[in-house]
């Protein structure tokens, strides 16, 4: 299998993709194989449809369950692209199908599974049904029936471990999601924590300058920002923001544009020296975004080695940030 096929996705070498049966050997079409009718039962349905809990530019996400199984729930994602019955599957779709099913032979317990995919051509539109293991809510979800005062530290640790062992999980395989926010975090029930979402996940093997519109605006690093290449770095700065929003219950950067984003960030870690800043972005260096403050201590209710990892998790320069791995291996979480 060509991985360069999914990740540059240049329609002649996409006919290379064959695998799991799941593609043609001889073309760029999945498998016309229905999995199920939204809009109605037939013999062929596998699926119960309950009810609508998501949508997106492309599609929407359904919770169902298996008609063969009353008691399975499962989470059913689908998508449709029109006009591309004869220029074959868009990228992203490749892309997400490729990574969920590479990944998913591992069974991690922090990622989530794909159960089931396939996909169809109805009125010159392809449709592409993924159906994943249903979990109940987003981490933005449970962060809104969290009281006033705030989570635990041990449940605060339990969260950023199990994320923190999805993304080593991720990053040791050469994958970046690039899309890490409270809406891709999936929360059981039980506890459990997952990474959804591979839509815009890419496997890295060099510094990768793509479109910035990768990650909620919120939860993107400085480099994205930048417009300058980035690697797996991207997803612990995500991270870090994710951690903060376990203390604070809200959003720590809330800009409404990239300039303005920068300035929040900057005005909270300082701005960095003109020597950290990337050469190859377009953006300028310039004092006048912030007076160089550096900071200690991010967030003043937090105690010492909290911030401490925070402050590696939003470290500007992706160097010198802190990796999942080394993360793990923190003080604050080593005791969780």
């Amino acid at each position: 299998m060509s991985w360069h096929c999914i990740t540059s996705l240049s329609r002649a070498k996409c006919t290379k993709l064959f695998w799991s049966g799941l593609f043609h050997p001889s073309c760029n079409q999945l498998r016309n194989r229905p999995v199920m009718e939204v809009n109605g039962c037939d013999e062929h349905q596998n699926y119960e449809i309950l009810a609508e809990i998501g949508e997106g530019a492309y599609g929407k996400v359904y919770k169902a369950r298996e008609v063969r199984d009353q008691q399975r729930l499962v989470a059913v994602k689908k998508l449709n692209i029109p006009g591309h019955t004869e220029s074959g599957i868009p990228a992203f779709m490749i892309r997400e199908v490729a990574l969920l099913r590479k990944i998913g032979y591992f069974n991690h317990p922090n990622i989530v599974k794909l159960l089931d995919v396939s996909a169809g051509l109805k009125n010159r539109s392809l449709d592409l049904t993924l159906v994943f293991e249903y979990i109940d809510q987003d981490l933005s979800t449970f962060l809104t029936t969290v009281p006033s005062t705030g989570l635990s530290l041990d449940k605060i640790k339990d969260v950023m471990v199990q994320l923190l062992q999805g993304l080593d999980f991720l990053h040791t395989n050469m994958l970046v999601h690039r899309d890490l926010k409270p809406e891709n975090v999936l929360v059981s029930s039980r506890g459990e924590v997952k990474i959804a979402d591979f839509g815009l996940a890419r496997i890295y093997t060099y510094h990768i300058a793509l479109t910035p519109c990768v990650v909620t605006l919120w939860y993107r690093a400085p480099e994205v920002l930048l417009h300058s290449g980035y690697m797996s770095s991207v997803d612990m700065w995500s991270a870090g923001c994710i951690f903060a929003e376990l203390f604070l219950l809200r959003p720590l950067f809330r800009g409404y544009t990239e300039a303005q984003q920068l300035q929040k960030i900057f005005e909270v870690i300082g701005l960095p020296s003109e020597d950290d800043w990337p050469r190859e972005s377009p953006i300028s260096y310039s004092r006048s975004w912030c007076p160089r403050d550096p900071c200690t201590q991010l967030l003043s209710n937090l105690g010492q080695e909290e911030n401490n990892l925070l402050l590696q998790c939003l470290e500007f320069s992706p160097t010198n940030r802190i990796s999942a791995s080394r993360a793990l291996s923190h003080p604050f979480l080593v005791c969780a």
